[in-house]
């Protein structure tokens, strides 16, 4: 797709912008927008915590719900998964981005949720999710929404920092990063344990081909973002999403909960 095709529509709503509709900005707010991300720490996944070094000496803690698994998949599986993305429509999104999704009818306000023209997971994703569960974290994970995400430079695509939802969404959330390099900030509001410096940002490194998956406190306490700073090239993402307890055995909508996983692992899905 051209350079010209790909500024020539936007989906932006609210507060979200993306190159496209920043045009006639204000300089201030194109600065804010622009400015390069301050990272108080690195997260360092063999340690499992957030560290820097100042002057000399090196701080750090504990930084618990955050488990990185390096090439998840192979080149050959990244060209594949991405061409088969490719041949799908890629529908305009928020903050410059492209999205597929394959998952079920939501109202998070009105906290309702049906099959609607849900029909699975794509068929690609079926070896994924069984490599997944090879690991103890994931050995139960039954996603039941897939959504593939398309971040480029060119339209200055971003994601700010959020909260998934968790009425419907459960405690894995795990994404596969394809094409290119880039950084999750995570971020927390009001500083971290005995820190009183405010803001807190970690950058958690995620290469190209790996799989990241928040849980524990990364999911529920600390905010993820990608900054358009951290976007140096096309980035396609796949996030997979499970249900809450109230959609499993013993919840609430536990009937609910299994019309819509029997749907999705059917691997039948094409996006919605």
């Amino acid at each position: 797709m051209a350079t010209g095709e790909l500024l020539s529509v936007c989906g932006c709503k609210g507060i979200r912008t993306c190159l496209r509709c920043e045009d006639g900005k204000s300089e201030q707010h194109l600065l804010q927008k622009n400015d390069p991300i301050r990272y108080d720490f690195v997260y360092d996944p063999v340690i499992k915590s957030a560290v820097r070094e100042e002057n000399g000496v090196r701080q750090s803690f504990q930084f618990p719900g955050v488990f990185l698994w390096e090439s998840f998949v192979s080149a050959d599986e990244e060209r594949e998964l991405v061409a088969a993305m490719d041949e799908n429509v890629w529908r305009q999104s928020q903050s410059g981005r492209r999205k597929q999704d394959f998952g079920p009818k939501v109202n998070f306000k009105k906290q309702k949720v049906r099959a609607g023209d849900f029909t699975g997971l794509p068929a690609v994703s079926c070896c994924l999710v069984d490599r997944m569960r090879q690991k103890p974290l994931l050995a139960s994970f039954k996603p039941v929404e897939q959504c593939n995400l398309d971040y480029d430079p060119i339209r200055g695509s971003a994601i700010d920092p959020h909260l998934d939802d968790s009425w419907l969404w459960g405690e894995h959330l795990v994404t596969i990063n394809l094409l290119s390099n880039t950084v999750l900030t995570m971020s927390l509001d009001q500083g971290w344990e005995d820190m009183d410096t405010g803001e807190v940002r970690v950058a958690v490194h995620l290469p190209r081909r790996s799989l990241v998956v928040l849980f524990g406190e990364a999911r529920h306490r600390w905010k993820h973002a990608i900054c358009r700073n951290d976007v140096h090239g096309r980035r396609v993402c796949s996030t997979f999403r499970e249900l809450s307890a109230e959609f499993l055995p013993g919840g609430e909508q536990e009937k609910l909960g299994s019309e819509l996983l029997d749907i999705a692992l059917k691997f039948k899905g094409t996006p919605l």
